[in-house]
């Protein structure tokens, strides 16, 4: 039965040993998102990032947080 979900809590996967699965598959889905993608894609993210003072990796993390960009 899952608890409710407290102010802090990032909803990350639960890190109980009977539930290694999760973490695995959570894993894979950061390293997913986190893959190179084109080129011209991080030459554009580098590009805006730039405009907003921020670094590359800050600029992705917003935007695979979101969804959207910043």
């Amino acid at each position: 039965m899952s608890r409710p979900v407290t102010i802090g809590h990032n909803q990350g996967p639960p890190l109980d040993p009977e539930r290694s699965g999760r973490l695995y598959a959570w894993k894979k889905a950061i390293e997913k998102a986190w893959d190179n993608p084109p080129i011209e894609v991080v030459r554009r993210r580098v590009a805006r990032a730039r405009e907003l003072g921020m670094t590359y990796r800050e600029y992705t993390a917003i935007y695979l947080d979101t969804g959207r960009y910043p």
